[in-house]
């Protein structure tokens, strides 16, 4: 043994001993020699495992889904076919002829690093994981090699197992091909939305060119695009996701400044690149396209199935619709407006008028009908989805069911209940508001004291504008939010005092779920299209699709107070109410009006027992998208909600429920929230009629256009021969001896106006004017009753007892001044 060997034998033994003297947990932890040695056999074993992995897996062939496929889509019968779309639209293209500013836009957009990594990016996966962590939102640390993958050769599942498969061919695809063969696979493998797969079939779709001919803004666009196409088609998309899709545009050239792609002057220089028009995809026309649209935004919006996967195809979709329904609701549209309309000798008012319309099942929440347009190959807009009018005084029913729940007072002290009574003159400014407001009430007519439910027929401003308040105004957000209005809407800022009568501008599918829950007394459903969903793979036959989410209702209102608007929103529906014309359904219903300011919307919002449906009406010019005043449509000066979107939806809803037993309201209204017997009409207030005359509606001011809900007064230079009666003065409504304060047989509906904060700006505020006539009464024709007609609706005998009576409005004031009306934004 030499000198050397027992030296380190010595030291070994040295180290035992050293060792058995340490405590026992000392003891038990490895020694660093273990450690690192651990260390490098656990490396030395990953290479290993990732070298025969990564020799193993080869390159697959392209995934079936690059195999075009339609999707089927179906009535609620399950056999009746409304449409089949998903052809995928991709012409393939050369990276030569792909601009190397849109290459640049998307590599700023996409993938920063794309032509430093080696098709994965370990820092940016473990920033994205890191910013997920801490709340800063779901991210993705994908490269754009990773993405072609997943794209070309494998599918849009979230599992570890394609996750791994996708790094590992990554990688692989990475070393076998240049980045531009890589990045034109990518271009060319990518959803850009509106049906577009691939960078040439988006610039197209988008900007009717060649990708060759796309400028740099364009690009920036379309890359922007990638993260989210549907959601960021700001031709489509919601005021709110607009604003996020141009901040994705700006965030796609600061990149390219970043990268040294682009000079921050020329950057500072360039402005938004609005894209055309979505255009029609065939075998959508008719009323097909809205219905599918309708459909496709549930799945995606729900999160089901992202735009990618629907739009690629292989889906039979099962939607619940029903087409009796559906025509009806067409029919209805084409019969009470559509026919009534004249481009040719009105071509300044007749044309560009727009109807939005849903029809939701109470009980359910399903989505039975739409009406989104006349025809989808024509006007591929889908108006029932869009969040732009706003919808004025169908808002104040969400006002009273806050007062109800809010446990405030009035100014007097006394609990809110629907007997409450208001001060209802007109102008009269709210107190306690975040924001200075005294809206006048329609034609300036003073009310007086007037209960809650008095002032919900006569729809009197100045009452639920100091309703809203006193309810306070961030729980009649959290009331509207819970029935069914969407949170990012605009006009739901409880800083101006004008939210409570209507600046909101949810869709008219969003609204038909509000009067739903109430409907159903209080159980609020998000209205739903989709009842089954199936994915066919040619050959193999049906495989495994999402499962679709419950429908249970959530607790928007308790009964009591739900019941209770309801028991109000009746009594809308009846001689003496903004809704009158809907008696001629002749069945139990409750709903409201609603005008906005200048005759931008009008709107009608009600339910029976067994169906909620809303009716919108607008003019939007087809170039600029603009609003444009009512007025003057069909030959009339005025048009309120009252008028044609009552008149479509008693139209529809009568064929609608044609075939169904006539159901009372089941109602079980909160105490104190039912009128005494003594003040109540006999009969049902939904189909009470009164013999009482109605006065005629006063011409409006020169200065301002107001409106009476129902009411459509004649032009002044009528188109027909026969020539109208000229408009009466206002009267005086008549009263009954037994109640001086009781109201009159003709409501005075409301028109808005908007007071600015002193720090938020107020939002347009809406109007909505007086009841209607059975059937316009002023109307330039001679087989129309004149303005002087009985309110007493067409086919019922008068009811002889005379309803609870308003006290008289006073002579009308002259317009205010110092609130003008705002027009609501476009």
């Amino acid at each position: 043994m030499t000198l050397s060997t027992s030296r380190r034998r010595a030291g070994r033994a040295a180290r035992r001993e050293a060792r058995r003297a340490l405590p026992l947990r000392r003891r038990l932890l490895p020694t660093w020699r273990v450690t690192l040695g651990t260390v490098l056999m656990t490396a030395l074993l990953a290479a290993g495992a990732f070298a025969v992995l990564y020799a193993v897996v080869p390159l697959p062939d392209p995934n079936a889904q690059a195999v075009a496929q339609s999707n089927v889509y179906l009535y609620a019968d399950g056999v009746t076919e409304i449409a089949r779309t998903g052809a995928v639209n991709r012409t393939d293209v050369t990276i030569d002829r792909i601009p190397v500013s849109t290459r640049q836009a998307v590599v700023s957009a996409e993938d920063r690093t794309f032509y430093q990594n080696r098709g994965i990016d370990l820092t940016g996966m473990v920033r994205a994981g890191w910013n997920t962590l801490t709340g800063q939102g779901m991210q993705g640390g994908s490269t754009i090699t990773q993405q072609y993958v997943k794209n070309y050769y494998l599918t849009q599942s979230r599992t570890i197992e394609r996750k791994g498969r996708e790094l590992l061919i990554a990688l692989k695809v990475d070393q076998q091909r240049g980045k531009d063969e890589i990045l034109a696979g990518y271009l060319n493998t990518s959803y850009f939305g509106r049906g577009a797969y691939g960078i040439q079939s988006a610039a197209r779709a988008y900007y009717g060119v060649d990708v060759s001919e796309l400028t740099l803004p364009q690009s920036a666009y379309l890359a922007a695009l990638l993260q989210a196409p549907s959601v960021y088609d700001v031709k489509t998309a919601t005021p709110a996701n607009r604003e996020r899709a141009v901040a994705r545009w700006h965030y796609t050239l600061d990149g390219m400044v970043q990268l040294g792609f682009l000079g921050a002057g020329e950057r500072a220089a360039l402005d938004f690149p609005d894209p055309i028009d979505p255009q029609p995809a065939t075998g959508l026309a008719g009323q097909a396209g809205y219905l599918v649209g309708v459909a496709d935004d549930y799945l995606v919006g729900s999160g089901i199935l992202d735009s990618a996967t629907l739009k690629a195809g292989g889906w039979r979709i099962t939607t619940t619709f029903d087409q009796q329904k559906q025509d009806a609701f067409a029919r209805a549209v084409h019969d009470e407006l559509t026919d009534e309309l004249d481009p040719a000798a009105r071509p300044g008012t007749d044309t560009d008028v727009r109807v939005a319309g849903a029809s939701v099942e109470p009980s359910t929440g399903r989505v039975v009908a739409v009406y989104g347009g006349p025809d989808y190959a024509k006007q591929p807009y889908n108006d029932a989805l869009r969040q732009d009018n706003q919808i004025g005084s169908t808002f104040k029913p969400v006002d009273l069911a806050a007062g109800l729940t809010s446990n405030h007072s009035n100014g007097d002290g006394l609990p809110i209940t629907t007997e409450t009574r208001y001060d209802g003159t007109s102008e009269r400014p709210v107190t306690d508001g975040p924001t200075p407001y005294a809206p006048p009430n329609e034609d300036d007519l003073d009310y007086g004291p007037i209960t809650l439910r008095q002032a919900m027929v006569k729809s009197v401003n100045s009452v639920y504008a100091q309703v809203g308040v006193d309810a306070g105004l961030d729980h009649v957000r959290e009331t509207a939010l819970r029935l069914g209005i969407p949170a990012d809407v605009p006009g739901m800022d409880p800083a101006n005092t004008s939210m409570t009568l209507g600046t909101a501008t949810p869709s008219a599918l969003d609204l038909a779920g509000v009067y739903a829950a109430l409907a159903n007394h209080g159980g609020a459903h998000r209205p739903w299209s989709v009842a089954a969903l199936e994915r066919m793979n040619p050959g193999t036959g049906p495989v495994d699709a999402p499962q679709l989410p419950g429908h249970e209702a959530a607790a928007a209102l308790d009964r009591g107070t739900a019941d209770a608007v309801t028991d109000v929103l009746r009594e809308v529906i009846s001689a003496h109410g903004t809704g009158a014309a809907a008696l001629d359904l002749g069945r139990p219903a409750a709903g409201k009006t609603g005008t906005t300011d200048s005759d931008l919307s009008a709107w009608f919002a009600g339910y029976t027992p067994e169906l909620a449906t809303t009716v919108g009406l607008f003019r939007e010019n087809p170039k600029t998208h603009a609003k444009e005043p009512l007025a003057g449509t069909a030959g009339y000066a005025r048009i309120n909600g009252g008028a044609f979107p009552t008149r479509i939806w008693t139209a529809y809803m009568a064929e609608a429920l044609e075939d169904t037993a006539v159901q009372t309201f089941d109602l079980e209204p909160s105490r104190g929230n039912t009128r005494p017997t003594a003040d109540r009409p006999t009969g049902t207030p939904a189909t009470t009629a009164t013999a009482t005359t109605t006065p005629t509606a006063p011409a409006p001011s020169p200065d301002r256009t107001g409106g009476r809900d129902g009411t459509v007064q004649a032009p002044a230079a009528p188109a027909a021969p026969a020539v109208p009666a000229a408009p009466a003065a206002p009267r005086r409504p008549t009263t009954t001896a037994t109640a001086p304060t009781a109201p009159t047989t003709e409501p005075a509906p409301d028109r808005t106006t908007t007071a600015p904060g002193p720090s938020t700006p107020a939002e347009p505020a809406p109007q909505d004017p007086a009841p209607p006539q059975p059937a316009p009464s002023t109307r330039p024709t001679t087989d129309r009753p004149t303005a002087a007609q009985p309110t007493t609706a067409p086919g019922k005998a008068p009811d002889p007892t005379p309803p609870a009576t308003l006290p008289p409005p006073a002579t009308p004031r002259p317009p205010a001044t110092a609130q003008p009306a705002t027009p609501p934004p476009a």
